[in-house]
């Protein structure tokens, strides 16, 4: 089951910069430095950044963005939404790759091979989509954090007094200089890999064998192992980092990261068990195609263009959110069927993947499926002891319409003006 493998390798390096402190320390930096007047934006934006690794933004980003709102006068629990909107309404913007992208990819890959047994969905197949809508959604909850939800909750009222917000102390600052090295180094290794072989001596070690550079880029090393790439660049960091701060003094403190990422994922790996047969049964007993002929057919028949169906897609894609909350667990069951069925409509499953990403997000933080929401009303009780559920759908919802509105307008422009949606990743399949 191809998703599984590539998913642990992800996590094993991700878990290292997490367990060293980079993640939480990074993040802890952008905020903590960033002007008043950008305070609001920052938080959303560090908020998107931080679903690249697992649970780091909630655990750390959201109460930090009540204490820093506090801090500066405002309403917490309006910093608290900010933080959540990122966190959560941004799970599907990024400017780099997370775990849930090679997880994603896989199931899709898995479902593409119902009609293409030779299909193969690179994990950064929506990257150039992810990367525009950061922007795009750090700028949205912004406008809704100030125009919406601060003035809609007031005046702080609560018995909550403003903490003095922790500087980065030596260590950390150290640590920060020698992450910051490699990743530069390790930056530079990869951009002379990936140059023109006739430009910079030995340059292009990256670069696949095509005599055309965006041809020998598509079919390159690099992109082929980005997981690999993933792994190799989140544990250097990670251990740089941890080297600097203190946090790793042995291999054993490495292995501890890992083995703490890999303690998070025994859900995941029961949900790859029963996710591997659902798409085998549906091979076996050809129901993956007898649904994509026959439901193809009957969308052929409505006669709706791409741009309709799309967005109809994403709506189904939000409601189901709203009663399972793992975005992997419905994928596991929306992929075999739709992504077959759109094939032969002539969608990609690299579009059909956004067009679910999109829908998934922005019922994330309105839906009480979501695994972190009980979370997220315990933090909020904190400064509002009547909150609830209600509460925090409430102070939510506008958030959930103005992504909604905004990833589908920016979806729109972009299949109107035919703009792939990642490396290698078309929007129309041909069979």
């Amino acid at each position: 089951f191809a998703p599984l493998g590539v998913v642990l390798v992800a996590m094993l390096g991700i878990g290292i910069a997490e367990s060293s402190g980079l993640i939480g320390t990074g993040l802890r930096l952008l905020v903590i430095k960033s002007p008043r007047r950008l305070l609001t934006f920052v938080i959303v934006f560090a908020g998107v950044l931080s679903n690249t690794a697992s649970e780091v933004g909630y655990v750390l980003l959201v109460p930090l963005g009540a204490v820093i709102f506090l801090a500066a006068g405002r309403h917490p629990i309006a910093g608290l939404a900010a933080a959540f909107a990122g966190v959560s309404g941004g799970y599907s913007a990024n400017l780099l790759l997370g775990t849930i992208d090679p997880l994603l990819a896989g199931l899709s890959q898995e479902a593409a091979r119902i009609i293409d047994p030779t299909y193969h969905v690179n994990p950064a197949c929506n990257y150039y989509f992810m990367f525009v809508s950061t922007f795009f959604i750090a700028a949205a909850g912004t406008l809704v954090t100030e125009k919406f939800v601060i003035p809609r909750l007031g005046e702080y009222t609560g018995t909550e007094k403003p903490e003095e917000i922790r500087e980065l102390n030596a260590n950390e600052k150290r640590g920060l200089r020698f992450a910051l090295w490699t990743i530069f180094i390790s930056f530079a290794l990869i951009v002379w890999g990936l140059l023109p072989e006739s430009t910079v001596p030995l340059s292009g070690f990256l670069l696949g064998e095509q005599p055309d550079w965006f041809d020998a880029f598509l079919k390159s090393p690099f992109l082929k192992g980005i997981v690999a790439f993933i792994f190799i660049l989140a544990a250097i960091w990670g251990i740089a980092y941890g080297i600097g701060a203190g946090t790793i003094k042995s291999d054993g403190d490495v292995m501890k990261g890992m083995g703490k990422s890999m303690s998070t994922l025994g859900i995941y790996m029961v949900l790859c068990f029963f996710a591997a047969q659902f798409v085998a049964y549906f091979k076996w007993t050809n129901l993956g195609l007898i649904f994509a002929v026959e439901g193809a057919e009957f969308l052929k028949s409505l006669n709706l263009g791409k741009i309709p169906l799309m967005m109809a897609f994403i709506f189904l894609a939000a409601s189901a959110n709203m009663f399972m909350g793992s975005a992997s667990a419905k994928w596991a069951i929306l992929a075999p069927i739709f992504i077959p069925m759109f094939m032969l409509l002539g969608f990609s499953p690299e579009l059909t993947q956004v067009g679910y990403r999109i829908g998934d997000s922005v019922t994330n933080i309105i839906s009480p499926m979501m695994s972190y929401f009980a979370l997220i009303v315990a933090f909020i009780e904190r400064y509002d002891e009547k909150a609830g559920i209600g509460t925090v759908i409430a102070n939510m919802l506008p958030y959930s319409v103005v992504f909604l509105i905004v990833w589908a307008i920016l979806l729109v422009v972009w299949l109107m003006l035919g703009l792939p949606i990642g490396p290698g990743s078309p929007l129309e399949f041909v069979n």
